[in-house]
């Protein structure tokens, strides 16, 4: 049985969020999608603007961006990334951490301005 603390459990949840935040929307990892998709934002008919996805290439290179587009997508495979990180490389617990606040810090931010 694999054993887990709660306070680790949050760790690994909020390190996961974060992580996976950084590969799908952050502008500092752009150049991880650019070869895949592009984004163009069109406005509806009511003139809300609504953000729009360009594939790239051909079938394998189109199925990569919609993974990378996709954070319910990535957000499974950081969170398998995670767990092992945790449970087999006990020294990146620290970078987990870092995540972790990272994480936190986020949604406490999105919760100020909502």
């Amino acid at each position: 049985m694999f054993g887990i603390s709660w306070i680790d459990l949050v760790i690994l949840v909020l390190a996961s969020f974060r992580l996976t935040h950084l590969i799908v929307y952050d502008e500092i990892t752009s150049f991880l999608r650019e070869p895949f998709f592009t984004i163009v934002y069109e406005p509806d008919d009511t003139g809300q603007m609504n953000r729009q996805y360009r594939f790239k290439g051909g079938k394998v290179r189109r199925w990569i961006g919609e993974l990378l587009s996709c954070h319910w997508c990535v957000g499974i495979w950081t969170a398998v990334l995670t767990v092992a990180v945790y449970a087999y490389v006990p020294a990146a617990y620290p970078i987990l951490l870092l995540l972790a606040i990272a994480g936190a810090a986020a949604v406490i931010e999105t919760r100020l301005y909502m």
